[in-house]
Formats: C-alpha cells, sequence, structure tokens
C-alpha cells in the first residue's frame, strides 16, 4: 500500500490572507481528545480523522487549523453572513490542496479502505447466515452501509455551507451538527465528538488485536505440519518484533513496508481464491438458512468487513473534482458496488467449498500440506503483520499528545511517547491472548465499534443535521433515519452479546 501522507488536511485561508500550502512533515494527526477540548473556543484544533481497516490514510494538520468551535457556536451571528450567502456558499472552491487526488486514486484508495482481514473472515459469516441468506444480506448490508457514507457527506456538506467551512471530518461533523442543531441539544456537541473519537480509537484497537491473532494462527496453522506449539507462544515471540516496528514514528519510513504488504495481500486473494473456486460441492451441501441464534455473529463480521466510513470524508475532502465523488455513476458507489461483489463472491465461494469446517480466516481453511496454501498462509501473515503499523497509527495518535501533555521537557515527551507505543502494543497482544477465537473477535469489533460508526452515527448526524432545514415529504428522511438507526442498534446489541457468549463458551471448553 503505498503512503498517502501527502493528502492533507484542508485549512480555511482567511479573507486577504496568504494561501499557505501545508508541509508533508507537520504533525500526523490531530490533538487528543484533552488537547481539543481544553482550548479557548475560538481556537479549537481540529479532531482526528481515522482510518478504516487496511486504510491507510493518515491526515495531518497545519497550524492555521479551523476554528470550528467559534463557526459553530456563532453559526446563528450575523457575522457569518447572511442566509444568502451561505446559500450560495460552495466549500468546494475554498479548499487548498497541495496534492489533490484523481477520481482513480480516490477510488483505489476506497477499495483499499474497505478491503482488509474482514474480506477473508466473510466465508465464516456465511456459516452463521447460511448460504442464501448471506448471499441477499450481504448485499443489502452493503446498499445501507452505502447509503449511510452518502448520509455523513451530505451532512458535512450542509454543515460546511451553514458554517461557511471548506471541509469538516467525522468527528467534527458530529460536534457541528449538535452546535448547530436544537437548542436542548447543543450542550451535547462536545460530547457527541468525543464519542465519535472515543469509537474511532476502539475501532482501531480492534483492528490491531484482530491482526495480532490472524498473524499468530496462520503462522500457526503453517507450524503444526513439523512442530505442535501453543498459539499464545506465537502471539509472544510477535511482540517484541511488533514493539520494534511500531517506534517507528515517521509514517514516510513506512512506504516501502506498505507496498510489499499490498503486493502480498493481492497475491494471497488471488491464490485462495483459485482454491476456492476448485471442485465446489452442489449448494445442497451447505443450510440455506442458519438459526436466529447465529444471526447477531453474522451481523458483527458483516459490518466489521464493511466498516470503511471513516475514510470516506478525507478521500472526498481531498479530491481534485469533489462533484465526481456521491452521484449513481460516482466514486462512492462505484467503489462500493466492487467491495460488495467481492465479499459476497468470496463468502458465498468460501462457505459453500469447506461448508461447516470453514474458520474464521479463509486462509485457515486451505490444505495444510499443499506447498502453495502453506505460501499463502505465510504470505497473508507477513503482509497482515506489516500492515499493523498503519492501523496502529490512528489510536496512538488519539492518546499521545494528551500524555506528552503531562510533561515539560522534550526528552520526557518523547520517552513518553515511546512507553505509550510499547503499552498499546503490549495492551492489543493481552487482548489477542484472551480472545483466541479469531471469528468471535472480529465478530465483536465489528458489532460493538463498527455498528455505532456506520450505522448509528448517520442517521442520528442527519436528523439533526436536517432539524431546522426540513425531512422531506410526508418525513420521509425521519422515517429512513429511524429504521436505519434501529436496525444499527438492534445490530449493536444483539451481535455484541452473541459475540461475548461465544468468546466466553470457547474459554470454558
Amino acid at each position: 500500500m503505498e503512503d498517502l501522507t501527502p493528502l492533507t488536511n484542508l485549512q480555511q485561508i482567511p479573507e486577504g490572507a496568504p494561501r499557505k500550502k501545508m508541509s508533508e512533515r507537520q504533525p500526523l494527526l490531530l490533538q487528543s481528545d484533552a488537547s481539543d477540548y481544553e482550548g479557548s473556543r475560538g481556537s479549537a484544533a481540529r479532531p482526528v480523522r481515522s482510518s478504516p481497516p487496511d486504510n491507510t490514510l493518515v491526515n495531518v494538520h497545519s497550524e492555521d487549523s479551523l476554528a470550528v468551535h467559534a463557526a459553530a457556536s456563532g453559526s446563528g451571528d450575523d457575522e457569518h453572513g447572511s442566509a444568502a450567502d451561505k446559500a450560495s456558499y460552495n466549500p468546494t472552491l475554498h479548499r487548498t490542496l497541495e496534492h489533490p487526488t484523481s477520481n482513480f486514486d480516490t477510488l483505489i484508495h476506497l477499495l483499499k479502505g474497505n478491503i482488509g482481514t474482514g474480506i477473508l473472515a466473510m466465508p465464516d459469516a456465511f456459516k452463521n447466515a447460511g448460504l442464501y441468506v448471506g448471499l441477499f444480506g450481504t448485499m443489502i448490508m452493503g446498499a445501507i452501509c452505502t447509503h449511510c457514507m452518502h448520509m455523513l457527506v451530505n451532512c458535512s456538506h450542509e454543515l460546511c455551507r451553514r458554517l461557511q467551512q471548506p471541509a469538516l471530518d467525522f468527528s467534527e461533523v458530529a460536534y457541528c451538527s449538535f452546535e448547530t442543531g436544537p437548542l436542548g441539544l447543543r450542550r451535547y456537541s462536545q460530547l457527541a465528538r468525543r464519542i465519535v473519537t472515543t469509537f474511532l480509537f476502539i475501532t482501531q484497537i480492534g483492528f490491531c488485536c484482530v491482526y495480532f491473532l490472524f498473524v499468530a494462527l496462520n503462522i500457526k496453522d503453517v507450524m503444526d505440519h513439523y512442530y505442535k506449539i501453543n498459539v499464545h507462544i506465537y502471539l509472544l515471540l510477535m511482540l517484541v518484533p511488533m514493539i520494534l516496528l511500531n517506534l517507528v514514528r515517521n509514517l514516510k519510513y513506512l512506504t516501502p513496508v506498505s507496498l510489499i504488504a499490498a503486493i502480498l495481500t493481492v497475491a494471497g486473494l488471488a491464490i485462495s481464491f483459485s482454491y476456492m473456486l476448485h471442485d465446489l460441492p452442489d449448494v445442497h451441501t451447505v443450510k440455506p438458512i442458519a438459526t436466529w441464534a447465529t444471526l447477531p455473529l453474522y451481523f458483527g463480521t458483516a459490518i466489521y468487513a464493511f466498516e470503511g466510513i471513516g475514510v470516506v470524508l478525507p478521500l472526498e475532502n481531498n479530491m481534485r473534482t469533489p462533484e465526481d465523488f456521491g452521484g449513481t455513476t460516482g466514486v462512492l458507489n462505484t467503489g462500493m458496488v466492487i467491495v460488495a461483489c467481492l465479499y459476497t463472491s468470496v463468502g458465498f465461494f468460501g462457505y459453500l467449498k469447506y461448508g461447516e469446517d470453514v474458520k474464521g480466516s479463509i486462509t485457515l481453511n486451505l490444505p495444510q500440506g499443499d506447498t502453495l496454501s502453506q505460501l499463502v498462509r505465510i504470505t497473508m501473515a507477513v503482509a497482515i503483520f506489516l500492515s499493523y503499523t498503519l492501523q496502529f497509527y490512528v489510536p496512538v495518535n488519539i492518546v499521545e499528545p494528551f500524555v506528552r501533555s503531562h510533561f515539560d521537557t522534550t526528552r520526557a515527551k518523547d520517552l513518553s511517547a515511546t512507553v505509550l507505543r510499547i503499552v498499546l502494543v503490549t495492551f492489543t497482544f493481552l487482548l489477542a491472548t484472551c480472545i483466541p477465537n479469531l471469528g468471535s473477535i472480529i465478530s465483536l469489533v465489528g458489532a460493538v465499534s463498527s455498528s455505532a460508526l456506520a450505522l448509528i452515527a448517520p442517521p442520528i448526524i442527519e436528523m439533526i443535521t436536517f432539524y431546522n432545514v426540513g425531512y422531506g415529504r410526508y418525513n420521509w428522511m425521519l422515517w429512513k433515519d429511524f429504521l436505519i438507526l434501529i436496525f444499527g442498534l438492534g445490530g449493536f446489541v444483539f451481535g455484541t452479546w452473541a459475540s461475548l457468549a461465544q468468546i466466553l463458551n470457547d474459554r470454558t471448553h
């Protein structure tokens, strides 16, 4: 995966001031929750813009960061312009981009942001849903998630026009929607931003745990052909190399690592597909419909795989022609149709091929004694091991500014940042050790954090954003948002419950 750090955050340029391009060497990501929220109302820094699975888009911020807080809190004042000025304001004309991306670049980044370890778990998801429920359910899930991405982009555009800001990220959209919404909800604007940032942190930590366990299980599967060793030994052996790799703070130094990981991932998926399509059994050999008890596990795994909503606004904000992002044949719909087709194909054929014996990752089902299948496991294990540090950048940069703020000298700040990285990597190692079932941890991460970001937050944000604008004829937008919200909350509750029950059951046997 190539380095995407040149895709910088957008900044507001004061009228009459010289336009200042942002340096690629400026600090990665934004300040943490503490530094964001303790500043003055007129100088609040932009919150973290996060990345979904296997996405290397890490944003930087400049010294000229947006004063979103001040704009939102005074949005009703005359100083922000008349209603006519706000209606004619086009955010895309006020963006200053050092390296804008083309439509094709954006499509590639969108695919990378949505295709990760989740695609290898789709056959296990189909086992929990049944062949045909999984087939149609995955397509429906993809359509709902794509619509929620459109909702988030539309809310961002509406709030940008309302506040006359060039761009907003996920947590800013949540904050500004509350700050400019009904009076009774404005007191919760900071809470909304903190909640979104928290779930972004939980999501990325969850991804890191999945990566840790994925690598250990695939290496164990290869080595079991020669020596039988407990998976916890492999996890322990990985700990020190993982810590050393994540002490690298500049993402630019990891560009070759990202490229190697991308090449290995594509090669591993291609070979895995060739195994799945060889000698497929009849469709009657697998369950068409699974039991109600396992459907929440399917939901958790599927929403984990589709949770790419965190990359949507960064990509749209950095496009050369952002008007091509939406629309029926736009970049977003095109990319998500490809993603949905890939997930459905891997899930359908993987479950049809291996049936009830399918495991948390399809690579674990490949023939153990076959040299090529062993190579696939090693290839995917190395690719995911190298990708761990990219996922790790998001949570560490959420917490690191808060930790550094407690020390005075530069040496103490750097030492505290190093200790923080060691602690967080060790924490993901401990979580992976406690949950040895890969399918269960994927389902749990999806049900808890991915559903919150992809299905619960967007309808709430849209209902609040368009409170003063209107919900359309017969309030169709309001009813639609309620249905999506109920679906997301149901998946959150029942998916979390089923995943925890499976984890506890696995540990007692």
